[in-house]
C-alpha cells in the first residue's frame, strides 16, 4: 500500500512540475520553467535509484537503469523538459501497472472479500450473531436469504436453494434437500434455512479456497523473471546505440533522444499484467491458479497424467445392466434387489437404490432384514424371502445356470461387480455394477488434444482389467494400472524427464503425485482437502473439461505476454533508430515511448477476456439436460432389447414370436420415433451451432443405418409364420435386434458428447 502511495505521489510531482513549467514558459520565464521541470524530475530519479539498489540487493538487475540514465542525462545536458516527460512517463507507467494489476486481481479479491465474518448460531432458545471463528462442529446455524454460507454443513430444513457459482463456477442454483451437503461460500438464493455444521471454519471449503487465492496473489511467474533476462540484453544494446549516435553526429542530444526512446516499459509491464490478468480470468471460470508461475507452466505443458477413479470416472458404483433369468422380468429383479438394499449403508447398496429410483420404480419396505457383512442381505418383501448378494452367498457351491454363467462372464469382461437376486430360493436376476466414465470425459480429452497436449496417460491403483476397460473408451496414449501412490510419483517423474508434465487427480492418494508434477491439478470443489493443498491449480467445479479450459487460458496469457514484449520492444527499437538518425528529439521520443507503453498495457489486459470459441451459438443448460433426459428414457428401451436378444437363446420356438414382436414394437415406437425427431428438429438446430458440420453429416448417416435396420426388423416381424418358427428366422431377428441396440447405444453416446459441447457452461 505504501509503495502505491509513493508511486501516485511521484506522478503528482511530475504532473505538477510539468504544469508549472508550462505556465512559466508561456509567461516568458524560461528560467523558472527549467527549474520547475528539473524539480519534477529529481524526486523520480531519487525514487528510481532506491528501487534499483533494492533490486540489485535482491539479485535482480532490470532495465530501469535506462530510465535513470536518460533522466540524469537530460538534467546534465540542460534538457529539463525531456527529463520531466521521461519522469512522468516512468512514474505514470508504474501507476498504470498498479491500475492494471488491481483490475486483474479484482476477481481474486472478490472471492476473499465475500467470506462471512459472522454466523447466526442457535443459543439457548434463539439465534445469536457470533464471530465465525466461534462456530464449531455440530453447531446449529441459520442462513438468511441472500447470505453466504459460512461453513460446510448439512441442510436441516426441508430444502435450501443455493447459488454455488462463486465456489464451483456452475451458474444454475441447486436445490438441496434435508441432509444434503452444502459448501461454505455458496449464496442462499432462496428462503432462510437451518443447517448443522460439519467442519470448522478453518477446515471448510471456502477457507481452503481463500488460502489458495492468497497463494495465487503472492506468487510470481518465471516468465516475468525471463523478461528481466531480456532486459539484461536490451540495456547494453540501448547504451551502444546511444554511443554510436553520439559518435556519428557529435550531438549528445541525439544520444539523449535514443535513451529516452529506449525506456523499456513494455518489458517492465507486459508480463506481470498479462499473467495476473490470466489468473483472474481463470478464477472467474472456477479455476484457482496459485500464481502466474503455474499459469506459465500450464501453457508449456506437453503431457497430462490422469488418476482414474473420481477423475476420469464418476468415482463410484453405477448400475450397468440387469441380467434377468429366463422367464423373469429385469425390472422385477431390480425392484426387489433395491427394496432389500434400502436396509444397507453399503456404497453398492446405495447405487442399486438410486438406479431403481431413476427408473421410476416404487420400492417396497423390507422386513426382518439380515446383513452378512461383505456378502449381501436377506429379508422378507410382501411375504417372499428375498436375498441379494455375492455369488458365494446366493449360489454357494452350486453350479450356475447357463444364463448366470453368461452374466458372470459379462461382468468379468467389463470389470464389474455382480449382485445376484433370488426370491424364495429361485434365482431371478443379476445386477452388474461398475465405475463409469464421467459424461464430460470424452469431450475433456478432445479439448486437451485441441489445446496441443501431445501425450495423455491414465495412472491408477485399480486393477489392469478395470483400467483397460476405461482406457479403451478414451483417446489415451498409455494406461498404467496397479500403481501405489509412490508408483504414481515415479510415473510423473518419468514423464517429467522428457517433457513438462501435468498431473490431474482428486483424492488424498493423488496428493504426492500432484505435488511432484510441474503442475498439479486437483479436481472438485474441495478447497480444504489434501489434494487441493498439494495442487498448483484447483478446479472448483467437478468438471474435467475445465482442465482444457485452464490450459487454453494459460496459453492465451503467455501468448499475449510474449506478443506485448516482442511488439513493444520492436517499436522501441524503431523509435531508437529514428532518434539516432535525428528524426526524433528527446521530448517527442518520450511521447512516442509513452504511447507504446499504453498500447502494451491495453494489449496485456486482453488476457482476462473470454477465450474465443468456434461455435456460433449455444443451447441453454435446460435444453441440454432435456435432450440427455430423452436419451436416458431411450436407454431403458435398449436395455429391454438386449434382454430380448438374450431371452431368444433359451425360449422355445413358439414363444419367440412374442419376443420378436415386442422388440419390433419397441424399435418402431421408441427408437425410430426418436431418430426421426432428431433428424427433423434437433439436427437442423445443431447445424446452426456447430462450426464443423462434417461430423454431423456422419451422425445423420447413422440415422439412416438405424432406420434401415428397423425396416428389416419390421419385415421379419411381418413375415413371421403363424405356427412354427425355424431357428434361422430367430437367429436373423437376434442379429438385427442386437445390431440396432449396439448402434443406437453408441450413436446416443456420440450425441451426448455433441450436446455437452454446445451447451452453455459457466464462463
Amino acid at each position: 500500500m505504501l509503495e502505491r502511495i509513493l508511486r501516485w505521489t511521484l506522478v503528482l510531482v511530475a504532473v505538477t512540475g510539468l504544469t508549472a513549467g508550462g505556465l512559466a514558459h508561456a509567461a516568458g520565464r524560461s528560467d523558472l520553467a527549467g527549474l520547475a521541470f528539473t524539480l519534477a524530475t529529481i524526486p523520480v530519479i531519487l525514487g528510481l535509484m532506491v528501487s534499483i539498489v533494492r533490486d540489485v540487493l535482491a539479485g535482480r538487475v532490470g532495465v530501469d537503469a535506462i530510465a535513470l540514465v536518460s533522466m540524469s542525462a537530460a538534467i546534465v545536458l540542460r534538457q529539463p523538459l525531456a527529463g520531466a516527460v521521461v519522469a512522468l512517463m516512468y512514474s505514470g507507467g508504474n501507476v498504470l501497472e498498479d491500475i492494471a494489476v488491481a483490475r486483474a486481481e479484482h476477481d481474486l479479491r472478490a472471492l476473499v472479500d465475500r467470506a462471512p465474518r459472522e454466523a447466526h448460531r442457535w443459543t439457548d432458545d434463539h439465534f445469536a450473531d457470533v464471530p465465525i471463528a466461534a462456530v464449531v462442529v455440530n453447531d446449529r446455524l441459520m442462513v438468511r436469504a441472500g447470505e453466504i454460507v459460512p461453513v460446510d454443513g448439512v441442510v436441516e430444513s426441508a430444502s435450501a436453494v443455493l447459488d454455488e457459482s462463486a465456489v464451483t463456477g456452475e451458474p444454475i442454483p441447486v436445490t438441496k434437500s434435508r441432509g444434503g451437503a452444502i459448501l461454505s461460500g455458496a449464496l442462499n438464493a432462496g428462503e432462510a434455512f437451518e443447517m448443522t455444521v460439519t467442519a470448522a471454519v478453518g477446515e471448510s471449503t471456502y477457507a481452503g479456497i481463500v488460502r489458495l487465492v492468497t497463494a495465487a496473489q503472492t506468487a510470481k511467474a518465471p516468465f516475468v523473471r525471463l523478461a528481466d533476462r531480456y532486459a539484461l540484453v536490451f540495456l547494453p544494446v540501448s547504451l551502444v546505440i546511444a554511443a554510436l549516435a553520439w559518435l556519428a553526429s557529435g550531438d549528445l542530444t541525439r544520444s539523449l533522444a535514443v535513451l529516452v526512446a529506449a525506456t523499456p516499459c513494455p518489458l517492465i509491464l507486459a508480463a506481470p499484467v498479462a499473467f495476473i490478468a490470466g489468473v483472474a480470468r481463470a478464477a472467474r471460470a472456477g479455476i484457482l491458479v496459485k500464481g502466474g508461475g503455474k499459469l506459465e507452466a500450464l501453457a508449456r505443458a506437453h503431457t497430462v497424467l490422469f488418476d482414474k477413479t473420481g477423475t476420469l470416472t464418476v468415482g463410484g458404483a453405477r448400475l450397468l445392466s440387469v441380467e434377468a433369468a429366463p422367464g423373469e422380468n429385469a425390472d422385477d429383479a431390480l425392484l426387489l434387489g433395491a427394496s432389500l438394499e434400502q436396509a444397507s449403508h453399503h456404497v453398492v447398496a446405495n447405487a442399486i437404490v438410486q438406479a431403481a429410483l431413476a427408473r421410476g420404480l416404487k420400492l417396497k419396505v423390507p422386513e426382518r432384514v439380515k446383513e452378512r457383512m461383505g456378502s449381501g442381505l436377506e429379508g422378507m418383501i410382501d411375504g417372499r424371502h428375498v436375498r441379494a448378494g455375492s455369488r458365494e452367498m446366493i449360489l454357494g457351491q452350486a453350479s450356475p445356470a447357463p444364463w448366470a454363467r453368461r452374466a458372470i462372464r459379462r461382468a468379468s469382461w467389463r470389470a464389474a461387480l455382480i449382485v445376484f437376486v433370488a426370491v424364495d430360493e429361485r434365482l431371478i436376476g443379476a445386477l452388474l455394477l461398475a465405475d463409469e466414465l464421467r459424461a464430460d470425459t470424452p469431450r475433456a480429452i478432445r479439448l486437451l488434444r485441441e489445446a496441443g497436449i501431445a501425450r495423455m496417460v491414465m495412472v491408477t491403483g485399480d486393477c489392469a482389467a478395470a483400467a483397460q476397460a476405461i482406457g479403451a473408451a478414451l483417446d489415451l496414449d498409455a494406461v498404467l494400472a496397479d500403481r501405489a501412490p509412490s508408483d504414481k510419483v515415479e510415473a510423473v517423474r518419468t514423464e517429467q524427464r522428457l517433457h513438462p508434465t501435468i498431473m490431474v487427480g482428486d483424492g488424498i492418494n493423488d496428493a504426492p503425485a500432484l505435488a511432484s508434477a510441474d503442475v498439479g491439478i486437483a479436481l472438485g470443489a474441495r478447497g480444504a482437502s489434501a489434494s487441493s493443498e498439494a495442487a498448483d491449480v484447483v478446479i472448483l467445479a467437478d468438471r474435467l473439461d475445465r482442465v482444457g479450459e485452464a490450459i487454453v487460458i494459460a496459453q492465451r496469457a503467455r501468448g499475449i505476454a510474449v506478443q506485448s514484449i516482442v511488439v513493444g520492444m520492436s517499436l522501441s527499437l524503431l523509435a531508437m533508430g529514428a532518434a539516432a538518425l535525428g528524426w526524433l528529439q528527446p521530448v517527442p521520443a518520450a511521447l512516442v515511448q509513452e504511447a507504446i507503453d499504453v498500447a502494451v498495457i491495453l494489449n496485456a489486459l486482453r488476457a482476462p477476456l473470454p477465450v474465443h470459441r468456434h461455435t456460433a451459438g449455444r443451447i441453454t443448460i435446460e435444453d441440454g439436460r432435456g435432450l440427455r433426459h430423452d436419451h436416458q428414457a431411450l436407454i431403458r428401451s435398449l436395455d429391454r432389447l438386449r434382454a430380448i436378444v438374450d431371452a431368444l437363446d433359451d425360449t422355445a420356438p413358439e414363444g419367440c414370436a412374442g419376443l420378436i414382436t415386442e422388440a419390433n414394437r419397441l424399435v418402431q415406437g421408441q427408437v425410430v420415433a426418436h431418430e426421426l425427431d432428431d433428424e427433423g428438429s434437433i439436427y437442423p438446430r445443431l447445424a446452426q451451432l456447430l462450426h464443423e458440420r462434417h461430423g454431423l453429416a456422419a451422425m445423420s448417416r447413422a440415422h439412416r443405418e438405424i432406420l434401415h435396420l428397423a425396416r428389416l426388423l419390421e419385415r421379419i416381424t411381418d413375415d413371421l409364420p403363424s405356427e412354427k418358427i425355424d431357428r434361422y428366422v430367430v437367429r436373423d431377428a437376434q442379429r438385427v435386434i442386437a445390431a440396432i441396440e449396439t448402434l443406437v447405444r453408441m450413436h446416443t453416446a456420440q450425441e451426448d458428447d455433441i450436446y455437452e459441447a454446445v451447451t452453455v457452461q459457466a464462463a
